[in-house]
């Protein structure tokens, strides 16, 4: 059982509660080995007893450990004592998306497209280290006081299991895909479909699927077309319209296939909002879908398929016998317009029809057999059609044999070497040498690489440039493996890069670069895209400017350069001024050089650090006191060493007389400088 004041982990003093949810508790503490505020999620103890959920949580948690990002809130660590399950994650000084979208009613269409931007892009980077969500919903969204906006509780969602029905399944259930809803395979495009419906209530103030059961909710999210969110708001645009609608397709393979392409369209919205620029799939065009089979149908009925990986949910038989009387398997809306009574969606995973000839029909054997003539007909025509141009090719017609054959080599030739460049060895570094410290970023990530960042001040190139790399380029490293990048520091910049003007003579289809410096990375792009350039990759770097934390303190091209439209930009966003550490390691020795101390007295002992942090607050008669500690944000400190010691007995030499000792406190103080760390 969690208490105040407890220490977890040997390291984790847990302050306060500050939130709670249907399967754990979430405290603010603080981490004396890195001297830093952390959240500390607890399960309650009724899953920490069920050990098959423990295992996937925990497997869950180390996976999503190292998954760092801006836009999702850090896990640090994870483990157990005494029975006490916990993750250790970085703590969000702010509040959920859904309390915020409840303290607003509703969101502008900017500030919402704006929020979903940075959650598309924590959830690019996790789905690109193969991490689904599967729980996304404003409740996991934390939004700082700041602004930024963070997705948290990865990897629990996955742990979930049957016995973890709690109260909180009534707010996942709005969000979920029908593919979860149904129990079936869920991936990107599940998250996807999820961030849809909370972009959904962003703008408009609710959700789209509402219901008296969990039952009701997840068969209108498997059944019932989504309702347009302009319905409920007339100032949304036709773009973001359609981005919701794309987003919450029944089909995944309707949806956006990546956080990618959805964050593209996002960004287009923001810059020509009223332009008719998503393309979305009309299943009337895509011909007939087949009909929900009796095992589908049951499955949801009888509750076996999961609603979702994080909450499954049973459906009961009273429920369902209430909704097999429900009269919308008989009514349907042919002009596709919306209406309250329509049940069939136009999703090809669930019913098989056509139109124009009849409502609800499954295919028959007849049709069945047609297709498959059809299929051979099919068949036998690619055949030929191969032949003929092999035919052709052996008799020069389409080219010599020896020329095929050596095209054919060239390919194998190519497809080797491409093997080799990335095998057990390792990948080949690229150079990144001569570029912005963003484009390196950009260019090691795409290589799988982690990026570290370190300073050259002894090279001449202009600052934030790379000089050169730890491997260096050409060399092989794992995937995944930190590659140091050192840029330049500006301080031997040559007199030519320092004051070099741009000069190039402007032909069609150049435009100039703007200044983004000093810019939030939304309007960076907004204004990199109104001059025709592509926003590329912002990455996170220090920077010793206090008024640029939060902007963008450095652009890979020059502003007031001319170059082609189209080319693409990368930014580095400040995160302020470094922040610089300190280590103290020292074996602290007894106050000898303290008034009457003498070997056994007990000393209260303190070390305090400058701006006030107390490192060591102890009473001991055991000398010397070994001290090792990391991550001290001031340089210098104060040992107080305070004991009550007593003067020796003295005799006056004239008289004869004794005088006894005086009993005092004394304090001793000792000055500390502490190590600076790399």
């Amino acid at each position: 059982m969690i208490k105040l004041g407890m220490v977890i982990g040997d390291r984790y003093e847990v302050l306060e509660k500050i939130g709670t949810g249907g399967m754990s508790d979430v405290y603010k503490a603080k981490d004396h080995k890195l001297n830093r505020l952390v959240a500390v999620k607890v399960l309650k103890q009724e899953f920490s007893e069920n050990e098959n959920f423990v295992s996937k949580f925990r497997v869950e948690a180390q996976s999503t450990a190292g998954l760092m990002h801006p836009n999702i809130v850090n896990v640090y660590d994870v483990g157990d004592e005494d029975g006490i399950n916990y993750i250790v994650m970085e703590l969000v000084d702010g509040i959920t998306l859904k309390k915020y979208i409840e303290k607003k009613s509703r969101l502008s269409v900017k500030e919402a497209v704006s929020i979903a931007i940075q959650v598309a892009m924590g959830l690019e980077a996790a789905h690109n280290n193969n991490i689904i969500h599967r729980d996304i919903k404003p409740q996991n969204i934390m939004i700082s006081k700041e602004g930024k906006v963070k997705v948290t509780d990865f990897g629990i969602a996955k742990a979930a299991t049957s016995n973890t029905i709690t109260s909180n399944v009534m707010g996942s259930v709005h969000y979920t895909s029908p593919e979860q809803a149904r129990g079936g395979y869920s991936d990107a495009k599940s998250d996807i479909y999820s961030l849809g419906i909370t972009l959904f209530e962003m703008l408009t103030g609710r959700v789209p699927f509402n219901g008296d059961t969990t039952v009701a909710i997840a068969i209108k999210h498997i059944q019932e077309d989504l309702p347009t969110p302009a319905d409920y708001n007339d100032d949304i645009p036709i773009s973001v319209e359609k981005i919701v609608l794309k987003c919450c397709q029944k089909s995944p393979d309707r949806r956006y296939q990546s956080a990618a392409e959805l964050i593209a369209d996002l960004k287009k919205s923001l810059i020509t909002p009223d332009k008719d620029f998503v393309s979305l799939v009309d299943p009337d065009e895509e011909g007939a879908t087949r009909v929900a089979s009796d095992e589908e149908v049951s499955s949801v009925k009888n509750g076996s398929g999961r609603m979702s990986d994080t909450e499954q949910m049973r459906l009961k038989d009273d429920v369902m016998r209430e909704y097999e009387k429900d009269d919308r398997y008989d009514d349907y809306d042919h002009d596709r317009k919306r209406s309250s009574k329509r049940s069939y969606d136009e999703d090809d995973d669930f019913y098989e029809y056509d139109r124009n000839r009849y409502r609800k029909q499954p295919t028959t054997t007849g049709s069945m057999e047609k297709i498959t003539i059809a299929m051979a007909i099919v068949l036998a025509v690619l055949i030929g059609f191969m032949g003929l141009l092999l035919v052709g090719r052996r008799l020069g017609i389409f080219g010599s044999a020896e020329a095929s054959a050596e095209a054919s080599n060239a390919v194998s030739v190519e497809s080797s070497a491409k093997g080799t460049s990335e095998s057990a060895e390792g990948i080949i570094i690229p150079d990144v040498s001569g570029k912005s410290y963003a484009e390196a970023v950009a260019s090691l990530n795409e290589k799988g690489f982690k990026v570290e960042k370190g300073e050259d001040a002894s090279s001449s190139l202009a600052k934030d440039m790379v000089s050169y790399t730890k491997p260096a380029a050409g060399n092989r490293a794992a995937s995944g493996s930190t590659i140091n990048v050192y840029v330049s520091t500006g301080a031997n910049a040559t007199a030519s890069s320092a004051t070099a003007e741009v000069s190039v003579a402007k032909s069609e289809g150049q435009v100039t670069v703007p200044n983004v410096i000093g810019l939030s990375s939304e309007d960076a792009v907004i204004t990199l895209v109104e001059a025709g350039l592509n926003a590329g990759t912002v990455v996170e770097t220090s920077n010793e400017d206090p008024n640029l934390t939060g902007l963008i303190c450095a652009q890979s091209i020059a502003y007031g350069t001319s170059v082609s439209e189209g080319t693409t930009i990368n930014m580095e966003l400040s995160t302020g001024p470094a922040r610089v550490t300190y280590s103290y390691t020292s074996d602290i020795s007894a106050p000898t050089e303290g008034e009457n101390y003498t070997a056994g007295l007990s000393v209260h002992v303190t070390l305090v650090t400058s701006d006030g942090t107390t490192l060591l607050n102890t009473t001991t008669s055991d000398f010397p006191i070994q001290m090792n500690s990391k991550g001290i944000t001031s340089p210098t400190g104060t040992l107080t060493f305070v004991y009550t010691a007593t003067s020796p007995t003295t005799t006056n030499p004239e008289t004869g007389e004794t005088i006894a000792g005086v009993t005092k406190e004394i304090t001793v103080t000792r000055a500390v400088t502490f190590t600076q760390e790399n």
